[in-house]
């Protein structure tokens, strides 16, 4: 299929899980917030933090299902993953403020995701993420439908996933030092015996975001993506000589 075409068809399927997934969200805030969401969290019954996790956990199965789909190798699939992940999230907070005018900025905090820890920040850092992402999928898809063979290097993979884990650090950072000010990682796995831990918890408020580790982890992939790019390049041009 022309890529053209697939980055359509991929594109649509993503705008609408994003319409799903803020229309989820909406009625969630509607339930636990109804003067508006704000820190501290509001309390998540057993059955509603259950559901939520599972939700969170199928809408990553959807976005790979898609994604194997779209792409006949791994490094394609690989591509249409994060292209879908990044069009879902810009789409989910763009929807967020058409239909209930939220974030009002985007410094604004929100919930990112809530899987192994909750990660929180300011509403522009996972957009910039999304549009990192989408700078190594054109990569890749890009010399992958000319023919070029996009499989990633291991040394290429290795800087890729090293910085996406001080992302995710990042986003972590500041609600898991909340925890572990009072609280240590055996406490932390005792949560089902200890109702003050999840009482602490939920009295979290953002303080600060580590913005210099994110830039780091960032820029990490960044390297990784300019280094997979020039190796791509190279090849396109030695199978065009010959």
């Amino acid at each position: 299929m022309r890529l053209r075409k697939m980055i359509l068809l991929v594109t649509l399927f993503s705008i609408g899980m994003a319409f799903l997934e803020s229309s989820v969200v909406i009625y969630l805030r509607e339930i636990l917030y109804p003067e508006g969401f704000s820190f501290p969290l509001a309390t998540f019954t057993g059955k509603i933090a259950i559901t939520e996790i599972l939700r969170e956990i199928s809408t990553i199965l959807m976005l790979v299902t898609i994604a194997i789909i779209a792409g006949r190798t791994f490094s394609r699939s690989f591509a249409w993953f994060l292209f879908s992940f990044a069009i879902w999230d810009i789409f989910y907070y763009v929807f967020l403020k058409i239909l209930i005018g939220w974030p009002s900025s985007l410094i604004d905090w929100d919930i990112l995701f809530l899987i192994p820890v909750t990660w929180t920040g300011p509403v522009i850092s996972p957009l910039i993420v999304c549009v990192i992402m989408l700078g190594l999928t054109s990569v890749i898809l890009y010399y992958s439908y000319n023919g070029v063979n996009t499989k990633l290097k291991p040394l290429e993979w290795n800087i890729l996933v090293t910085g996406a884990l001080i992302v995710v650090v990042a986003f972590t950072w500041d609600y898991s030092g909340y925890i572990l000010e009072k609280y240590s990682l055996s406490d932390i796995w005792n949560i089902p015996r200890d109702s003050s831990l999840l009482d602490y918890a939920y009295g979290y408020i953002p303080r600060r975001f580590n913005w210099w580790l994110f830039a780091s982890g960032n820029l990490v992939i960044m390297a990784g993506e300019l280094i997979l790019y020039l190796r791509l390049r190279r090849d396109k041009t030695k199978k065009i000589i010959l």
